[in-house]
């Protein structure tokens, strides 16, 4: 792991200051909040202990599959929320839980630090905590084993030369993966795009439930060392593939990158609205997010956080694609319902 903390957010751990309405005795006594997340979430056990003790809150985390599983199961269980607050509904699913009446409004007082920038609209039912962009990753040692040498467009995964060496998640059930799909119609259009997928369908792309078992088990680049060499992950990703030379194993095609942007909201009905409104405010402070990089290979939605040096080398793409969305909100159902037909059949 990367040591690596921003300035002010070791002050704030060090001197005990806290954003979060702590009072003399070190507590609030606000109980417990439960922060319903996808299976990715990953945090520092330090900032989450200095929050309790400056609030008396403790954060029970309850993971939930990805995040298109995620979505579905906080609609699903609207009129009985399964926690407090939720985290990691993206940009691409974002739509469905506002029109559905998930989240609650709040607006907080950090939010003007940057997450504003990444608003999906002005109610403040959902605030940014994190940004990535998903495109598809490489091994090179995996491709060269083959004598095959690296793609580098979106047409190059269709070709012959790549075929049975991409997995890809469901962008049914699959944030990562609904992001690829929604790439490709960025890339090819609204005629063409279905198109595209019949031909990587036709050359052997394989299709998993989440990023998990993509990555880690499907992916040749990654611990779980499986047999395919070209799987969507993120252009992060390869921060995390460092050998010991400090080079990269994995490399990212930037070319195929879509914009992603994860949000957290207070749930309509919470049992704990107060204590889930001083957790949001948590996930957005200095402290909480100068370990988002370290912790889950996304950037912090907060401006000014320090990146790790790892991460020079998985530079950022310059130009993602991006969808607006009102038309992934108008079009997201049909689009997968197609997707579905054209690689499902």
């Amino acid at each position: 792991m990367r040591k690596f903390v921003a300035i002010a957010a070791a002050v704030a751990l060090t001197a005990g200051c806290s954003l979060f309405g702590s009072d003399e005795s070190g507590g609030t006594g606000d109980g417990k909040v439960v922060l319903v997340t996808h299976d990715s979430f990953e945090f520092d056990q330090a900032v989450f202990d200095k929050f309790k003790a400056d609030t008396g809150i403790t954060i029970e985390v309850r993971k939930s599959g990805d995040a298109g599983a995620l979505t579905n199961q906080l609609v699903l269980t609207k009129s009985s929320p399964i926690g407090d607050i939720a985290f990691g509904v993206d940009n691409t699913f974002a739509s469905r839980a506002l029109t559905e009446g998930v989240f609650a409004e709040y607006r907080s007082p950090e939010a003007d630090k940057g997450p504003q920038r990444f608003a999906i609209d002005d109610s403040g039912r959902l605030t940014a905590v994190d940004t990535g962009d998903v495109c598809v990753n490489i091994d090179p040692a995996g491709l060269a084993a083959r004598g095959v040498a690296a793609p580098t467009t979106f047409e190059d995964l269709a070709d012959p030369r790549f075929k049975d060496l991409l997995v890809v998640e469901d962008p049914a059930t699959s944030s990562p993966g609904l992001a690829f799909l929604l790439a490709t119609v960025a890339q090819y259009g609204q005629k063409d795009w279905q198109g595209y997928w019949n031909r990587l369908k036709d050359n052997g792309v394989k299709v998993v439930a989440g990023w998990e078992e993509a990555y880690t088990q499907e992916f040749s680049g990654s611990s779980g060392k499986g047999p395919r060499p070209l799987v969507v992950s993120y252009a992060s990703s390869p921060s995390a593939e460092v050998d010991e030379a400090g080079k990269p194993r994995t490399a990212a095609l930037l070319d195929t990158c879509f914009r992603q942007v994860e949000y957290a909201g207070v749930l309509a009905g919470a049992k704990n609205t107060n204590g889930a409104r001083k957790v949001l405010d948590l996930l957005i402070s200095e402290a909480f997010q100068a370990k988002v990089p370290e912790k889950m290979y996304v950037y912090p939605a907060r401006e000014g956080v320090a990146l790790p040096a790892a991460w020079a080398v998985a530079p950022a793409p310059q130009s993602p694609a991006t969808l607006p969305a009102a038309d992934i909100q108008a079009n997201r159902e049909r689009w997968i319902e197609q997707w579905r037909t054209a690689v499902r059949g």
